[in-house]
């Protein structure tokens, strides 16, 4: 934890530039930044249901092609 006080007579532009250098140097901001977008990783389980689930989805659209009910030229954007 980064402690900072302001000193007599600074402005606080100073104390900002101060407090920043520190959390820069601890790192704190690297640190959050890399574990904001951290995704962990799934279990055994949840790789076979989604792959699962993706066959499943991947057999009944080619059937749906095949019968005819759907265009083989509809693609699904994902945006």
């Amino acid at each position: 934890m980064i402690n900072v006080k302001r000193r007599k007579g600074e402005s606080f532009e100073s104390l900002y530039r101060r407090f920043s250098r520190r959390m820069q140097q601890s790192g704190t901001t690297l640190e959050a930044k890399k574990n904001r977008f951290h995704v962990d990783e799934p279990n055994k389980t949840r790789q076979k249901k989604s792959a699962l689930r993706r066959l499943a989805v991947r057999i009944k659209r080619e059937y749906l092609i095949r019968v005819g009910q759907l265009d083989e030229t509809q693609t699904i954007s994902r945006h």
